[in-house]
């Protein structure tokens, strides 16, 4: 057997091995982001496919869109030094650091309102029983 053929995995075990379904796998076939081969009607990864659904997965656990994973897939395949990929993520990082500090402080903002609130209702309650 070549390392070629030792590569190969089917979808059950690729789908195992990277804890999605194979519902996921075939969803982002059919979105272009990979591309099995196939025998007969059975999808057969490669270590690339594997690979790039890796990227996929920690990109959506990111929460970077479909179309950012898919930017970054094409320059990743398009230049061997992957420096206008790194750029990109680098751009998109930033994006998203920015983002995600509004909504922590809009969080910790919320939070000190929710916890006034509670610390009212539960005053209002222990006023009540005193009364």
């Amino acid at each position: 057997m070549n390392d070629r053929q030792d590569d190969l995995t089917g979808i059950q075990d690729v789908a195992r091995a990277l804890g999605v379904s194979a519902r996921t796998l075939r969803f982002y076939e059919d979105k272009g982001l990979i591309e099995p081969c196939r025998i007969g009607t059975t999808r057969i990864y490669t270590r690339r496919d594997v690979a790039r659904m890796q990227l996929i997965l920690r990109g959506k656990r990111l929460g970077f869109s479909l179309r950012d994973i898919e930017e970054f897939l094409g320059l990743y395949d398009s230049d061997p030094q992957h420096v206008e990929q790194m750029r990109a993520l680098a751009e998109r990082c930033r994006e998203r650091i920015d983002d995600l500090t509004q909504q922590q402080s809009a969080i910790a903002q919320t939070l000190a309102e929710l916890e006034k609130m509670e610390g009212e209702a539960l005053q209002r309650i222990a006023d009540a029983k005193t009364h």
